[in-house]
């Protein structure tokens, strides 16, 4: 594995990257970094891959700017474009978890002639609707969820990186399959999302020390702000997206989400799975993993890493 900053159009974007073949690009979530795709950028680098992992616009040493304008749906896909670019390549598969996930459906929505295949983990594809998704999710959840909790600038963003270290064991743990947290995340007034969190009595098997030290020490010094600016642009990106209300996506696709993801519970539960398949005709596949929680790749990197594989071999 090696890391390099590569110049993408008007974002210097840090990469971690193995192998050579066929580009396939990761994007990790929130709150993660290349790091969360530790465990696949060596299996498909092995498969016959190149694979390759940005710190996302905002995060780590890529940094993205100050306005929370500049983290619309549309600047996320064209940093995706950008960087097939500037790796030389004219198409790409894109895979990505959590917020990493409506990035990679948006590039294969938007770019279908860039992105041959698009993988989705945790977050399934959901097309543009008509209501603005903070409206939408303040009717739906109350003003305390944690996505409009986010949407202040300041609090979150404090309270995250008062201890980075804490904020990762904490927050890792609790939203993973052998956490305790469940059911709609709603802050509790006067709180904070830790609140939600207990303090682990100890780590999963899947979750080590130094992985929490890697968060951790890349958090300290890029802070929490700029992946936060990604939420507070979700209603710039729907207006921006008005083209798009009800769009489907056609490129071949693969979905894998963990069966106790609260992403999973609160857009549906498995009754969600028929829903993606008309929103998106090109699904392959789409799996519900037992067991497993938030952090797909993470909890289960042997069985993520073997799907996305097989995947991209039945891309030819």
């Amino acid at each position: 594995m090696t890391h390099r900053v590569i110049d993408a159009g008007d974002l210097r974007i840090r990469v971690a990257e193995a192998g050579s073949g066929p580009l396939v690009l990761l994007l990790h979530g929130f709150p993660e970094s290349w790091y969360s795709w530790r465990h696949q950028l060596p299996a498909l680098a092995a498969a016959g891959y190149h694979a390759v992992a940005p710190d996302q616009r905002g995060y780590g040493e890529t940094g993205g700017p100050a306005d929370p304008a500049g983290y619309t749906m549309l600047h996320l896909v064209g940093d995706v474009i950008g960087l097939i670019d500037a790796l030389g390549e004219e198409r790409a598969v894109v895979a990505g978890h959590d917020w990493g996930a409506p990035v990679a459906w948006n590039a294969a929505l938007l770019r279908p002639d860039r992105i041959r295949g698009v993988i989705g983990l945790s977050v399934p594809y959901l097309p543009r609707g008509s209501t603005p998704p903070v409206e939408a999710l303040r009717a739906l959840y109350s003003d305390r969820f944690y996505i409009c909790y986010f949407q202040q600038e300041g609090p979150a963003d404090a309270e995250l990186a008062r201890d980075p270290a804490a904020t990762f064991r904490r927050l890792l743990v609790a939203a993973s399959g052998d956490g305790p947290l469940s059911g709609v995340p709603v802050v509790p007034e006067g709180g904070g999302l830790l609140d939600l969190c207990p303090e682990p009595r100890s780590l999963p098997a899947w979750l080590t020390s130094r992985d929490i030290e890697a968060y951790a020490g890349q958090f300290a010094r890029s802070g929490f702000t700029g992946p936060l600016n990604w939420y507070r642009s979700l209603d710039r990106s729907w207006e921006l997206m008005a083209a798009w209300r009800h769009a489907r996506v056609g490129v071949p696709a693969l979905y894998l989400a963990g069966d106790r993801d609260l992403v999973v519970s609160f857009s549906g539960g498995p009754a969600m799975l028929a829903g993606l398949a008309a929103a998106a005709p090109g699904l392959r596949e789409a799996r519900l993993l037992p067991g497993c929680g938030h952090w797909t790749q993470q909890e289960r990197p042997a069985q993520v890493s073997e799907a996305m594989i097989a995947f991209l071999r039945g891309l030819g």
